[in-house]
């Protein structure tokens, strides 16, 4: 898609989740559920499809467009955006390592949304190691018996299918389950410090019994392969999402600095409220720039997206807490009650060090990245748009 296409694509995003999201978006928090008329909205709007091939009823739209929906709704409200990544998560995992049945069957559902997918991956004690999971897959004659525990799944309690993570003899491997199968039980986790409409749930497995069409992929591939595709399209979203969290943080402190008067004048006019709003815009710029690379790298399927893609999950988590945490002292105590979105956005954005790989993993990861490019001289220039052609 070209800039023109893409600028209108982000008008027609704000224009959706202002009229259907950001008005109730601290409602959503307080009452810690997405309504279905906001899911329903999504679905009917292709929006939850968009990134779903056009053959199976999806958008097929590009990467760079996901990432603006992804910012709009981490903007308005990113409890919501976190439903589109898990659901996209699965529906990308479907499409890439999915049987012809079971694109078939599942694809044309995600792309309508009256399919609603979550990614099963996290266990009370598996979070970042996910190659540990201790949730158990045993064959039993052409069908296999899951067993286990999984936590802090996003939108599991309202999920109509969870991408499952089991332990096999060949290693973690990836499985369908739909809600309805006998022995899947979700119970709802409240009181989170942020996200706090995404209905997260805990997810117990119970001798669960699946056909052997229900399994994705291959045994033993469920995270170097179908897990890790899904992870890495997860980061993606959740950089662009932060940078919508940074965006509703700058908006909402230069609204309030314009109005707010102290000591005569409008605080906007102290240098040190300059200073963050500063900063504040600062990271904002960086963080599209980084999205934006990513994006572009993802849709010319250059393998240097995963490393882009990591830097700009990196980058915009650790800024959306900086830029959230300036945006409540700029609202002073106000800006540690209720009565303005900042104190939802200062939560929502330390959830986002902690989700899709925490900051301390892709410190480990970048460093890595580093060695490798940087070892022995062998940096390269980086790629012009001139090279480019």
């Amino acid at each position: 898609m070209t800039a023109t296409e893409h600028a209108q694509a982000r008008d027609d995003f704000r224009k959706f989740t202002d009229q259907h999201i950001a008005p109730y978006a601290d409602a959503f928090h307080r009452e810690e559920r997405t309504p279905d008329t906001v899911i329903k909205a999504l679905a009917d709007s292709g929006l939850l499809g968009l990134s779903v091939p056009e053959a199976y009823g999806g958008g097929g739209r590009d990467a760079v467009t996901l990432g603006l929906l992804a910012a709009e709704l981490g903007r308005a409200c990113s409890s919501v955006r976190s439903l589109l990544t898990v659901h996209t998560m699965v529906a990308y995992a479907i499409t890439r390592w999915g049987s012809r049945a079971q694109k078939e069957t599942w694809l044309p559902r995600l792309a309508n949304g009256t399919c609603v997918g979550a990614l099963a991956l996290s266990e009370p004690e598996v979070g970042s190691d996910a190659s540990s999971v201790s949730t158990s897959a045993v064959p039993d004659g052409t069908e296999w018996l899951l067993r286990g525990h999984k936590r802090w799944i996003t939108y599991g309690h309202v999920a109509d299918l969870f991408l499952v993570i089991g332990r096999t003899a060949e290693g973690p491997t990836a499985f369908l389950v739909e809600r309805d199968t006998p022995g899947l039980d979700t119970e709802l986790i409240t009181g989170l410090v942020g996200i706090r409409a995404s209905m997260t749930a805990d997810v117990r497995l119970d001798r669960c019994r699946l056909a052997a069409g229900n399994l994705l992929g291959r045994p033993g591939f469920g995270v170097s392969h179908v897990a890790g595709a899904a992870l890495d399209l997860g980061r993606y979203t959740v950089a662009w999402g932060c940078l919508g969290i940074i965006d509703a943080c700058l908006q909402a402190s230069v609204d309030y600095a314009t109005g707010r008067m102290q000591f005569g004048i409008p605080i906007k006019d102290h240098q040190l409220v300059r200073r963050m709003i500063s900063r504040m815009y600062t990271d904002r710029q960086a963080a599209e720039l980084l999205c934006r690379e990513a994006g572009r790298l993802r849709d010319e399927r250059d393998p240097a997206a995963l490393a882009a893609t990591s830097t700009a999950k990196y980058f915009a988590a650790t800024a959306a807490v900086r830029c959230a945490s300036d945006a409540v002292q700029i609202h002073g105590a106000n800006g540690c009650g209720p009565g303005y979105p900042v104190s939802r956005f200062h939560g929502d954005a330390k959830v986002m060090e902690i989700i899709e790989g925490s900051t301390q993993i892709h410190e480990v990861g970048l460093a890595e990245y580093a060695f490798q490019e940087f070892a022995a001289g062998r940096r390269q220039p980086p790629r012009t748009e001139a090279s480019r052609e």
